[in-house]
């Protein structure tokens, strides 16, 4: 346990009295790591850290966990002087201000997106038990549900379903369907302009004789902003009144931005978080139920996912459809590789893989990171580090994307800033 921890966060942590704090000793007795993302200069921050300090103190005092769980800050701060003072409202340990790398690697192996941002791991595996920390703190001030691991999603969404003509239906509904748990808002205009593509998605789906079927968790700010949002969708609704079971779900599932679907095969199981990529990048819904893909053609609607940690993006000179086959199958084996082994771990995987022709997208992106303009170019991009990795050679085979990867994973290439 404790060896995993030292990897994780490094050999020492620092406290709000600047006394250094040994993570083999702390890990000796820890069961759960409550990795707090955040920065002294963000306004939610300040005020979700008075709550987290609330809850902290209520845990430490009454909770008969109270030895099994530490809190550990991960700072984005580029001030030290601010990060010093931020560090004196906490009582728990951070990750030292200038190791950096360290922050990062927590950045992308725990897929943040948005601060402030929490986030429970098992201590002994580091595997991810709730994703949405500020939803516990809020949700369950008392730490009466600790460790607040996943549970079942039939046992999450269980109760009354609506329907827009205003019937009620329960999850007997959802058994031996694919489900897609749709999290959205009417106040959210990215989320109204998916609705319009989903609801003909749906109906696709459903013509073609799949059992599939929706679930929308609201995230409006009104019942009756709610009731006219519904009013457009031909599937289910958790009621708005039901704000526990939203909520709940939203832990689950660590929503941390809206709109964001998130599809089940017929077990309940997670096939993608990435479900608002993959309808906008199959309209006839061919690839239903949308498993991840291996390898990706670089594209306006998956281009987010370039935020998401770090990526590799093969190069090449293609300009007509069909002309990247050949690249995709180049990098194919070693993305099938990488993903079955964190697959098997039960891990995300640490590395998206891309192939990208000639197009505005392509070259909007090199001009933003500054890359040559060769082809073929294999690189890999770190945008939440600002961090690029270029393998800039003639002929890019099997052996060269395998050497490559492997050492990016091993962390023996030098970064160029972006």
């Amino acid at each position: 346990m404790s060896e995993l921890l030292v990897n994780l966060l490094g050999e020492r942590l620092v406290n709000s009295e600047k006394a250094e704090v040994d993570v083999q000793a702390l890990g000796s007795k820890l069961s759960l790591v409550g990795l707090y993302f955040g920065c002294s200069l963000n306004g939610p921050c300040k005020q979700f850290n008075a709550s987290l300090c609330e809850f902290y103190s209520k845990f430490k005092k009454s909770s008969e966990h109270k030895d099994k769980l530490e809190i550990v800050f991960v700072s984005s701060d580029q001030d030290q002087k601010h990060w010093q003072d931020f560090l004196q409202e906490m009582q728990w340990p951070a990750l030292p201000f200038k190791d950096r790398h360290k922050k990062m690697k927590l950045w992308n192996k725990y897929k943040v997106t948005s601060i402030p941002s929490l986030v429970f791991v098992d201590a002994a595996t580091g595997k991810v038990l709730c994703r949405n920390g500020l939803l516990v703190v809020r949700d369950d001030p008392k730490g009466l549900e600790f460790p607040w691991g996943p549970k079942p999603f039939a046992e999450v969404v269980a109760g009354p379903l609506l329907r827009n003509n205003r019937q009620t239906t329960d999850i007997s509904s959802l058994e031996g369907h694919y489900v897609g748990v749709y999290f959205s808002a009417h106040w959210c205009p990215p989320c109204r302009s998916l609705t319009r593509v989903l609801v003909e998605s749906y109906r696709t789906v459903k013509e073609s004789g799949q059992k599939f079927e929706m679930v929308f968790v609201s995230a409006d700010r009104s019942e009756e902003s709610f009731q006219q949002y519904f009013s457009e969708m031909p599937w289910l609704a958790v009621p708005y009144s039901d704000e526990a079971r939203r909520s709940r779900l939203n832990r689950l599932f660590g929503i941390q931005g809206i709109p964001t679907l998130i599809l089940l095969d017929t077990e309940g199981h997670m096939i993608t978080r990435q479900g608002r990529v993959e309808v906008l990048n199959d309209p006839e819904c061919r690839l239903f139920p949308w498993h991840p893909r291996p390898v990706l053609e670089l594209s306006e609607s998956n281009a987010v996912q370039l935020h998401e940690g770090p990526c590799l993006v093969l190069f090449v000179d293609a300009e007509e459809e069909g002309e990247l086959e050949p690249a995709k199958e180049l990098i194919q084996p070693i993305a099938e590789k990488i993903m079955a082994k964190y697959k098997a771990k039960e891990e995300e995987t640490p590395l998206l893989f891309f192939v990208a022709g000639e197009d505005d997208m392509s070259d909007s992106l090199r001009d933003y990171t500054n890359l040559p303009e060769a082809a073929p170019l294999l690189t890999i991009l770190d945008m939440s580090a600002r961090a690029k990795y270029v393998k800039d050679v003639e002929e890019i085979t099997p052996a060269v994307v395998e050497t490559f990867v492997q050492d990016f994973l091993a962390e023996k290439l030098k970064p160029e800033p972006i």
